[in-house]
């Protein structure tokens, strides 16, 4: 082997160096780019769910907008129903991040498995079939119909909490 030859082939590995350099960056700034998503996806989130925390905690300010308490009379109802919707958008916020890449599929399904729990729950699903819930993010709002859909109803004994979907 001549001189030239190993200065071509140490050249060759130098740049396919460079080139796996460059690639590894791409792929953590891609990485860096999800990670930014989910966390202003999170503090959108974060803040919508400090506007049902305050309906909770006072349910006379869920009828500053009328659409929010359709069918909702009493102070427990509304409260029942903005507590479930923050249960909705810590769950929220789990699906998008693993959607996303940023959480490992077991912790996800943990979390899947605990809101089928919540799903079957008759205050849940009302809050579900209340003509105004709304989710902001329609893929989530489809997962989580299909959730309810196939997951049966615990109803209370002895009472009239048998919601049907």
């Amino acid at each position: 082997m001549t001189l030239q030859e190993i200065q071509v082939i140490m050249q060759s590995i130098g740049s396919l160096g460079i080139a796996g350099g460059l690639a590894y960056t791409a792929f953590q700034f891609s990485r860096a780019r999800k990670a930014t998503h989910v966390t202003n996806f999170t503090k959108m989130v974060e803040l919508q769910m400090h506007l049902r925390e305050m309906r909770v905690r006072d349910p006379m300010l869920a009828e500053v907008f009328r659409d929010d308490v359709q069918n909702l009379t009493t102070d427990r109802e509304v409260r029942e129903y903005f507590f479930c919707l923050m249960q909705l958008s810590v769950y929220e916020i789990v699906w998008y991040a693993h959607r996303q890449g940023q959480l490992p599929k077991e912790y996800f399904e943990s979390w899947a498995r605990r809101m089928r729990v919540i799903a079957s729950e008759p205050a849940f699903r009302r809050m579900i079939a209340s003509p105004s819930m709304k989710i902001m993010h329609d893929d989530f709002q489809r997962y989580v119909q299909e959730l309810v859909r196939t997951t049966p109803v615990r109803a209370t004994p002895g009472s009239h909490d048998d919601v049907a979907i």
